[in-house]
């Protein structure tokens, strides 16, 4: 816990009056303020504030705690007076968090050539497939894929995620070529454990069109998924951050052209503008002209933008 920032938040929700209008002042979500309340009567034993729908109300240990802690906030501003402003460069650690497909095909380079021009910051790279609790596991900014953003966060929108039906140009020889989404219920089809286990969904001419599929490989890995497609195994709807390449080099096949897969944003995901650092702040620049809105991974085999319908609304998925 800072617990320079959780007397700041004690302090400004006393005055301000209630925890929701306080987040509001100091930029940060109403989940964030209380958890720095909690943690700040964890920390000086003893409850300092009376919660009610209606009101708030210091305890007899609340009133205490407060002076003192204006007392050191106080402090700490004369102290940042006192001290010359350091230079412009960014400094400090970042922990950033991504899925596995991501963080290898795309992230962990962005992150090498930023950290190569700015020597001051260090990055824990935290490669998960899962959704991580920023908060709970010191998270400063994560990478998240999805068209339905939890709220209580705040996101900066870095570019699409489009998808591609692929396969191996053995695969496609020896089982013969898709011409329409329903032959797909023909094939072995290789799944995402969390999205589209059973049914693929396109626009086919802005018209949605849908697919029952199934096969012998699922994963919750898009890596897994490429590899078993690489092998001959089946059909597999990938990311195109991780398939392009491959079908450039001709590794992999893109079949059904025209059928369109759902696309999804890509998001720098963060709790706070109020405390946030020079390297975040220059890591997350950095992002968004690594990653512009059309990415240059799907130059060679995306189609113009102008064909594509609208984002449709969707779940948190790890690809």
């Amino acid at each position: 816990m800072d617990r320079l920032v959780a007397m700041e938040v004690f302090v400004s929700v006393v005055d301000a009056g209630s925890q929701s209008a306080a987040a509001l002042r100091l930029g940060l979500s109403r989940p964030v303020v209380s958890r720095y309340l909690a943690e700040l009567e964890a920390w000086a034993g003893a409850r300092l504030m009376h919660r009610t729908t209606r009101r708030l109300s210091l305890t007899a240990a609340g009133n205490e705690v407060l002076a003192k802690c204006r007392q050191l906030l106080d402090l700490a501003q004369d102290i940042r007076v006192a001290v010359p402003a350091p230079d412009d460069a960014p400094q400090g650690l970042l922990r950033i968090t991504a899925s596995s497909s991501f963080g290898q095909a795309q992230l962990t380079q962005a992150v090498t050539d930023f950290v190569m021009c700015n020597p001051g910051v260090a990055v824990d790279l935290v490669l998960l497939d899962r959704a991580v609790h920023l908060v709970d596991e010191r998270i400063d900014l994560a990478i998240r894929i999805t068209n339905d953003l939890d709220p209580n966060l705040i996101a900066r929108r870095l570019t699409v995620c489009r998808s591609v039906v692929c396969a191996s140009p053995a695969y496609s020889k020896a089982h013969g070529a898709l011409r329409r989404v329903e032959d797909l219920a023909g094939h072995n089809c290789l799944t995402h454990s969390y999205y589209g286990k059973t049914l693929w969904e396109f626009a086919v001419d802005g018209t949605p069109v849908s697919a029952a599929v199934s096969g012998n490989i699922s994963a919750n890995d898009s890596n897994a998924l490429v590899m078993a497609a690489q092998r001959g195994a089946g059909v597999a709807m990938l990311p195109t951050f991780v398939a392009a390449p491959l079908i450039r080099s001709g590794e992999l096949v893109a079949i059904l052209p025209k059928a369109l897969p759902r696309e999804l944003s890509v998001y720098a995901v963060y709790s706070s503008r109020k405390h946030m650092s020079s390297a975040l702040r220059a890591m997350l620049d950095f992002l968004v002209e690594r990653f512009p809105p059309e990415p240059l991974w799907d130059a060679a085999i995306a189609p113009p933008p102008s064909a594509r319908k609208p984002v449709v609304k969707g779940r948190v998925v790890k690809r």
